[in-house]
């Protein structure tokens, strides 16, 4: 089963095999914590969750976590610095923290190049052998992505990617997001951000959240709208699109 369910405070919420969401909302709103109770980093305090066919309480959690790659600052942060870019990728087979090496063989570390490569494209070969340590900030997310790709996962989860990138940086991970959101190959994907900017092409559903409650889910078309945002963040805002892009402003 290719399909993640998470209960929301007596909301159902079900992510297709097929289906690329964003998760919004305001700071504080619960964000971040779906996402770890999602990837089964963090259990729930009450409710049922359900992912990837595998229910919390009855199943072993280390298989949910085998079957969904979580992309996070917490990850960047419990890897060791001078980790190559490309030790990195190839620990995502398995979600270990730090490659040892008779457990991968060389088709391994083949797959961590090509993941790289379909990632970061004329620059994975730079990076490959760099630290982890010494990357920008745009780079390591790249590299955290390809890691993301590499395992067997049914649904990836992305807390915040843009989050600290600048516009030039932003814009090429959006773009690749976009290219990895119309590849059928991919599994589900959920994005949690801040900002209609950051959401990519190709995406198709969202789920406002505030104060730990669903706003919203359905169709990009039928949640990112004015009344729905101004509710979601408590004050009058206007959604413009175009392109395939969202955009987001205050009425004051």
């Amino acid at each position: 089963m290719r399909d993640g369910r998470v209960i929301l405070d007596r909301v159902d919420w079900e992510v297709g095999a097929d289906e690329r969401w964003i998760v919004l909302g305001p700071n504080g709103s619960g964000k971040t914590t779906l996402l770890q109770i999602a990837g089964a980093r963090l259990m729930p305090s009450r409710g049922a969750v359900s992912v990837v066919g595998e229910r919390f309480g009855r199943s072993d959690l280390r298989t949910v976590r085998a079957k969904v790659s979580l992309v996070s600052a917490a990850t960047a942060r419990v890897l060791r610095p001078f980790l190559s870019a490309r030790d990195v990728v190839v620990t995502g087979k398995d979600a270990a923290l730090y490659p040892i090496p008779h457990r991968y063989s060389e088709t391994d570390w083949a797959a961590a190049d090509r993941s790289l490569e379909r990632v970061a494209g004329p620059e994975a070969r730079a990076l490959r052998d760099l630290p982890i340590g010494v990357l920008s900030e745009g780079e390591r997310q790249r590299v955290l992505l390809a890691r993301a790709l590499m395992g067997p996962a049914e649904l990836i989860l992305l807390d915040e990617p843009a989050a600290g990138l600048d516009l030039a940086a932003r814009e090429r991970l959006v773009a690749r997001l976009g290219a990895l959101a119309s590849d059928p190959g991919i599994p589900a994907l959920v994005l949690v951000t801040h900002h209609l900017e950051e959401v990519p092409p190709g995406f198709t559903h969202g789920l406002l959240v505030a104060g730990g409650h669903v706003v919203a889910a359905g169709s990009l078309e039928h949640v990112l709208t004015p009344p729905l945002l101004s509710e979601c963040y408590g004050l009058a805002v206007d959604v413009e699109t175009r392109d395939g892009r969202w955009w987001a402003r205050a009425v004051l």
